[in-house]
Protein backbone atom coordinates (compact mmCIF):
# COMPACT_ATOMS: atom_id res chain seq x y z
CA UNK A 1 0.00 0.00 0.00
CA UNK A 2 2.87 2.54 1.02
CA UNK A 3 6.29 2.79 -0.35
CA UNK A 4 7.10 4.15 2.72
CA UNK A 5 6.26 1.15 4.45
CA UNK A 6 9.23 -1.05 3.91
CA UNK A 7 11.58 1.74 5.00
CA UNK A 8 9.99 3.84 7.50
CA UNK A 9 8.51 1.00 9.38
CA UNK A 10 11.51 -0.88 9.76
CA UNK A 11 12.76 1.22 12.72
CA UNK A 12 10.70 1.36 16.11
CA UNK A 13 10.81 4.51 18.33
CA UNK A 14 12.71 4.77 20.78
CA UNK A 15 11.38 2.66 23.59
CA UNK A 16 9.57 4.57 26.24
CA UNK A 17 7.22 3.30 29.06
CA UNK A 18 3.59 2.37 28.20
CA UNK A 19 0.88 5.12 29.05
CA UNK A 20 -2.02 3.32 30.30
CA UNK A 21 -3.82 6.34 32.12
CA UNK A 22 -6.73 7.92 31.22
CA UNK A 23 -7.17 5.57 28.50
CA UNK A 24 -11.13 4.94 27.93
CA UNK A 25 -13.44 2.98 26.05
CA UNK A 26 -15.93 5.15 23.72
CA UNK A 27 -19.78 4.09 23.94
CA UNK A 28 -22.27 2.59 21.44
CA UNK A 29 -23.70 6.32 20.78
CA UNK A 30 -20.15 8.07 20.36
CA UNK A 31 -18.89 5.29 17.92
CA UNK A 32 -22.10 5.70 15.67
CA UNK A 33 -21.84 8.86 15.41
CA UNK A 34 -18.67 8.46 13.21
CA UNK A 35 -20.78 6.84 10.85
CA UNK A 36 -21.54 9.52 8.06
CA UNK A 37 -18.05 10.38 8.21
CA UNK A 38 -16.60 7.14 7.81
CA UNK A 39 -19.05 7.05 4.53
CA UNK A 40 -17.99 10.34 3.23
CA UNK A 41 -14.12 9.38 3.61
CA UNK A 42 -14.82 5.72 1.71
CA UNK A 43 -16.78 7.71 -0.73
CA UNK A 44 -13.69 9.81 -1.57
CA UNK A 45 -12.67 7.10 -3.30
CA UNK A 46 -15.29 7.33 -5.83
CA UNK A 47 -14.45 9.25 -9.21
CA UNK A 48 -15.55 12.47 -9.46
CA UNK A 49 -18.84 12.23 -11.64
CA UNK A 50 -20.46 9.92 -9.61
CA UNK A 51 -19.09 12.22 -6.22
CA UNK A 52 -20.48 15.21 -8.19
CA UNK A 53 -23.82 13.24 -9.45
CA UNK A 54 -23.69 11.91 -5.68
CA UNK A 55 -24.74 8.20 -7.09
CA UNK A 56 -21.52 5.94 -5.67
CA UNK A 57 -23.64 2.89 -4.43
CA UNK A 58 -23.32 2.43 -0.57
CA UNK A 59 -21.44 5.15 0.26
CA UNK A 60 -23.27 7.92 -1.16
CA UNK A 61 -27.05 5.78 -0.32
CA UNK A 62 -25.77 6.26 3.74
CA UNK A 63 -25.82 9.62 3.33
CA UNK A 64 -28.95 10.51 1.40
CA UNK A 65 -29.25 13.90 1.55
CA UNK A 66 -25.65 15.20 0.37
CA UNK A 67 -25.89 18.29 -1.66
CA UNK A 68 -22.22 18.07 -3.95
CA UNK A 69 -20.66 21.17 -5.23
CA UNK A 70 -17.51 20.38 -6.22
CA UNK A 71 -15.29 17.48 -7.50
CA UNK A 72 -11.83 16.69 -8.95
CA UNK A 73 -8.66 14.94 -9.21
CA UNK A 74 -7.65 12.41 -11.76
CA UNK A 75 -7.25 9.28 -8.99
CA UNK A 76 -3.54 9.34 -10.25
CA UNK A 77 -1.05 12.40 -10.60
CA UNK A 78 -3.97 14.08 -8.62
CA UNK A 79 -6.36 12.51 -6.00
CA UNK A 80 -9.81 12.80 -6.23
CA UNK A 81 -11.76 14.89 -3.99
CA UNK A 82 -15.03 16.43 -3.34
CA UNK A 83 -16.80 19.15 -1.01
CA UNK A 84 -20.84 19.17 -0.05
CA UNK A 85 -23.27 19.94 2.19
CA UNK A 86 -24.92 17.90 4.32
CA UNK A 87 -28.34 19.22 5.70
CA UNK A 88 -28.54 16.61 8.68
CA UNK A 89 -25.42 17.59 10.11
CA UNK A 90 -25.71 21.85 8.72
CA UNK A 91 -21.60 20.87 7.54
CA UNK A 92 -19.62 21.21 4.66
CA UNK A 93 -17.61 18.29 3.90
CA UNK A 94 -14.83 17.91 2.67
CA UNK A 95 -13.58 14.55 1.13
CA UNK A 96 -9.70 13.47 -0.17
CA UNK A 97 -8.87 9.69 -1.52
CA UNK A 98 -7.00 7.38 -0.17
CA UNK A 99 -4.28 5.74 -1.90
CA UNK A 100 -4.74 3.55 -5.16
CA UNK A 101 -2.31 1.39 -5.25
CA UNK A 102 -2.56 0.34 -8.46
CA UNK A 103 -1.99 4.13 -9.35
CA UNK A 104 1.74 4.13 -9.83
CA UNK A 105 2.10 8.36 -9.41
CA UNK A 106 -0.04 7.38 -6.02
CA UNK A 107 2.73 5.47 -4.89
CA UNK A 108 5.30 7.73 -5.59
CA UNK A 109 3.78 10.31 -3.54
CA UNK A 110 4.02 8.18 -0.38
CA UNK A 111 7.30 7.10 -1.41
CA UNK A 112 8.56 10.65 -0.42
CA UNK A 113 9.08 11.09 2.95
CA UNK A 114 11.43 14.10 3.52
CA UNK A 115 10.13 16.91 5.67
CA UNK A 116 9.92 20.36 4.35
CA UNK A 117 8.95 23.50 5.72
CA UNK A 118 4.97 24.03 5.21
CA UNK A 119 5.25 27.95 4.93
CA UNK A 120 7.62 28.00 2.03
CA UNK A 121 4.21 27.84 -0.37
CA UNK A 122 3.31 31.65 1.99
CA UNK A 123 0.37 31.83 -0.60
CA UNK A 124 -1.25 28.89 1.12
CA UNK A 125 0.52 28.73 4.71
CA UNK A 126 0.28 32.97 5.60
CA UNK A 127 2.05 33.41 8.78
CA UNK A 128 2.71 29.96 9.93
CA UNK A 129 5.98 29.61 12.02
CA UNK A 130 8.65 27.93 9.85
CA UNK A 131 9.48 25.40 12.49
CA UNK A 132 6.27 23.16 11.14
CA UNK A 133 7.25 21.06 8.45
CA UNK A 134 5.49 18.16 7.11
CA UNK A 135 5.73 15.15 4.26
CA UNK A 136 6.70 16.38 1.25
CA UNK A 137 4.66 14.48 -0.92
CA UNK A 138 1.56 14.74 1.48
CA UNK A 139 2.00 18.70 1.26
CA UNK A 140 3.01 18.32 -2.65
CA UNK A 141 -0.78 16.11 -2.85
CA UNK A 142 -2.46 18.91 -1.01
CA UNK A 143 -1.38 21.79 -3.04
CA UNK A 144 -2.57 20.18 -5.66
CA UNK A 145 -6.46 20.42 -4.83
CA UNK A 146 -5.96 23.45 -1.96
CA UNK A 147 -7.40 26.28 -4.05
CA UNK A 148 -10.23 24.26 -5.88
CA UNK A 149 -11.21 22.93 -2.74
CA UNK A 150 -11.16 26.50 -1.16
CA UNK A 151 -13.67 28.42 -3.63
CA UNK A 152 -15.80 25.08 -3.31
CA UNK A 153 -16.26 25.72 0.51
CA UNK A 154 -16.54 29.20 0.15
CA UNK A 155 -19.20 28.95 -2.07
CA UNK A 156 -20.70 26.25 -0.11
CA UNK A 157 -20.54 27.95 3.16
CA UNK A 158 -22.14 30.89 1.52
CA UNK A 159 -24.96 29.09 -0.46
CA UNK A 160 -26.05 26.93 2.96
CA UNK A 161 -25.27 29.88 5.65
CA UNK A 162 -23.24 27.14 7.40
CA UNK A 163 -19.88 28.49 9.57
CA UNK A 164 -18.94 24.57 9.82
CA UNK A 165 -16.97 22.87 7.47
CA UNK A 166 -15.71 19.08 8.57
CA UNK A 167 -12.70 17.67 6.81
CA UNK A 168 -12.49 13.66 6.34
CA UNK A 169 -9.95 11.05 4.80
CA UNK A 170 -8.63 7.73 4.64
CA UNK A 171 -5.04 7.02 4.12
CA UNK A 172 -3.20 9.48 2.22
CA UNK A 173 -6.64 10.68 1.90
CA UNK A 174 -6.22 11.30 5.55
CA UNK A 175 -2.70 13.18 5.56
CA UNK A 176 -4.11 15.33 3.09
CA UNK A 177 -7.04 16.01 5.12
CA UNK A 178 -4.89 16.82 8.27
CA UNK A 179 -2.94 19.20 6.27
CA UNK A 180 -6.18 21.22 4.47
CA UNK A 181 -7.20 21.32 8.70
CA UNK A 182 -4.22 23.65 8.96
CA UNK A 183 -4.78 25.49 5.63
CA UNK A 184 -8.00 26.56 5.34
CA UNK A 185 -8.49 28.50 8.72
CA UNK A 186 -5.84 30.37 7.46
CA UNK A 187 -7.99 31.80 4.90
CA UNK A 188 -11.83 31.32 6.00
CA UNK A 189 -13.37 34.01 8.60
CA UNK A 190 -12.46 33.64 12.20
CA UNK A 191 -16.24 32.43 13.10
CA UNK A 192 -16.26 28.98 11.07
CA UNK A 193 -15.63 25.81 12.90
CA UNK A 194 -13.65 22.83 11.86
CA UNK A 195 -13.90 19.23 12.82
CA UNK A 196 -11.52 16.87 10.83
CA UNK A 197 -12.13 12.49 11.42
CA UNK A 198 -9.07 10.44 9.56
CA UNK A 199 -8.92 6.97 9.24
CA UNK A 200 -6.11 4.82 8.78
CA UNK A 201 -3.82 8.48 9.26
CA UNK A 202 -0.27 7.80 8.64
CA UNK A 203 2.27 10.40 10.44
CA UNK A 204 2.22 13.61 8.52
CA UNK A 205 4.69 15.94 10.01
CA UNK A 206 7.40 16.86 12.88
CA UNK A 207 7.09 17.63 16.25
CA UNK A 208 5.67 21.32 15.77
CA UNK A 209 3.19 20.68 13.09
CA UNK A 210 1.66 17.82 15.64
CA UNK A 211 1.63 20.59 18.19
CA UNK A 212 -0.22 23.06 16.29
CA UNK A 213 -2.82 20.50 15.55
CA UNK A 214 -3.28 19.67 18.78
CA UNK A 215 -3.72 23.41 19.57
CA UNK A 216 -5.69 24.49 16.67
CA UNK A 217 -7.61 21.47 14.95
CA UNK A 218 -10.42 19.41 16.12
CA UNK A 219 -9.13 16.18 15.10
CA UNK A 220 -10.31 12.54 15.44
CA UNK A 221 -7.83 9.82 13.77
CA UNK A 222 -9.29 6.17 14.02
CA UNK A 223 -7.23 3.01 13.34
CA UNK A 224 -7.91 -0.39 13.29
CA UNK A 225 -6.51 -3.39 14.53
CA UNK A 226 -3.12 -3.72 13.55
CA UNK A 227 -2.96 -1.38 10.32
CA UNK A 228 0.50 -0.59 10.05
CA UNK A 229 0.16 2.38 7.85
CA UNK A 230 -0.52 4.73 11.08
CA UNK A 231 2.79 4.06 12.39
CA UNK A 232 4.63 5.22 9.07
CA UNK A 233 7.16 7.31 8.41
CA UNK A 234 9.04 5.99 11.67
CA UNK A 235 9.08 8.52 14.51
CA UNK A 236 13.19 7.95 14.06
CA UNK A 237 12.72 10.17 11.14
CA UNK A 238 11.26 13.11 12.81
CA UNK A 239 7.33 12.25 12.04
CA UNK A 240 5.14 12.55 14.77
CA UNK A 241 1.56 12.08 15.62
CA UNK A 242 -1.12 14.77 17.01
CA UNK A 243 -3.51 14.07 19.68
CA UNK A 244 -6.86 12.74 19.16
CA UNK A 245 -6.68 8.63 18.48
CA UNK A 246 -8.74 6.33 18.55
CA UNK A 247 -7.91 2.96 18.40
CA UNK A 248 -10.07 -0.04 17.27
CA UNK A 249 -9.14 -3.12 19.07
CA UNK A 250 -9.35 -6.89 18.11
CA UNK A 251 -11.99 -7.31 20.99
CA UNK A 252 -13.48 -5.12 19.72
CA UNK A 253 -13.53 -1.91 21.94
CA UNK A 254 -12.90 1.74 20.91
CA UNK A 255 -10.13 3.21 23.03
CA UNK A 256 -9.59 6.76 23.10
CA UNK A 257 -5.82 7.10 23.69
CA UNK A 258 -4.70 10.49 24.89
CA UNK A 259 -1.52 12.29 23.78
CA UNK A 260 0.71 12.06 20.79
CA UNK A 261 1.82 8.83 19.89
CA UNK A 262 0.68 6.92 22.84
CA UNK A 263 2.54 3.51 23.21
CA UNK A 264 -0.09 1.73 25.02
CA UNK A 265 -0.47 -1.77 24.10
CA UNK A 266 -4.15 -0.20 24.03
CA UNK A 267 -3.07 2.19 21.04
CA UNK A 268 -1.81 1.80 17.46
CA UNK A 269 1.94 2.46 18.47
CA UNK A 270 1.77 -0.08 21.22
CA UNK A 271 -0.14 -2.87 19.88
CA UNK A 272 1.68 -2.53 16.18
CA UNK A 273 5.37 -2.30 17.15
CA UNK A 274 6.75 -2.48 13.65
CA UNK A 275 5.64 -3.45 10.33
CA UNK A 276 5.82 -6.90 10.53
CA UNK A 277 3.12 -6.87 13.37
CA UNK A 278 1.02 -5.32 11.13
CA UNK A 279 -1.69 -5.96 8.68
CA UNK A 280 -2.33 -4.31 5.82
CA UNK A 281 -6.03 -5.73 5.52
CA UNK A 282 -6.72 -3.91 8.60
CA UNK A 283 -6.22 -0.88 6.89
CA UNK A 284 -9.26 -0.22 5.23
CA UNK A 285 -11.27 -1.14 7.90
CA UNK A 286 -14.11 -2.13 8.51
CA UNK A 287 -14.70 0.76 10.86
CA UNK A 288 -18.17 -0.17 12.48
CA UNK A 289 -19.45 -1.86 9.18
CA UNK A 290 -17.83 0.40 6.76
CA UNK A 291 -15.11 -0.58 4.68
CA UNK A 292 -13.19 2.17 2.71
CA UNK A 293 -13.51 1.63 -0.93
CA UNK A 294 -15.73 2.41 -3.89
Amino acid sequence: MFLTLALAGLAAASPAPLRRDSISALGTSTINSFTPYSYFASAGYCAPAATLAWNCGTNCDNNPGFKPIASGGNGDSVQYWYVGYDPALNEIIVAHQGTNPSKFESLLTDGEFVLEQLNDNSILFPGLPDSIETHDGFKKAQADTAADVLAAVQEGMSQYSTNAVTLVGHSLGAAIALIDSVYLPLHLPASTSFKTYNYGLPRVGNQAFADYVDANVHLTHINNEEDPIPIVPGRFLGFVHPAGEVHIEDSGKWASCPGQDNDSGECIVGDVGNIFDGDLDNHSGPYNGVTMGC
